[in-house]
């Protein structure tokens, strides 16, 4: 419990952060989830705008602090050799 006037504006803006920030961390996790799908289902064309858009969640999630950017190159990368493995196997 905040005792001072200072900590308790601290609490309210921590608050705020963490939903803000729990926001991007939810919608980058949505979209990794939705392209992994793709890539099981076999829909190349969907798969393949999906990576997209959860490199671009990813990024910005990062750009904003909310994971760090070394968290957000491993799942693109991971990501996106999920998606290249998918690919060759279609060829």
């Amino acid at each position: 419990m905040a005792n001072t006037a200072s900590a308790e504006k601290a609490a309210r803006q921590a608050t705020k952060r963490h939903a803000r920030n729990r926001w991007y961390r939810t919608r980058a996790r949505t979209f990794v989830k939705r392209a992994r799908m793709h890539l099981d289902l076999g829909q190349h064309d969907e798969a393949q705008a999906a990576v997209r858009l959860a490199c671009e969640a990813l990024d910005r999630a990062a750009s904003k602090g909310v994971i760090h950017a070394n968290n957000a190159a491993r799942r693109k990368s991971r990501l996106m050799l999920a998606f290249n493995k998918a690919a060759a196997a279609r060829a």
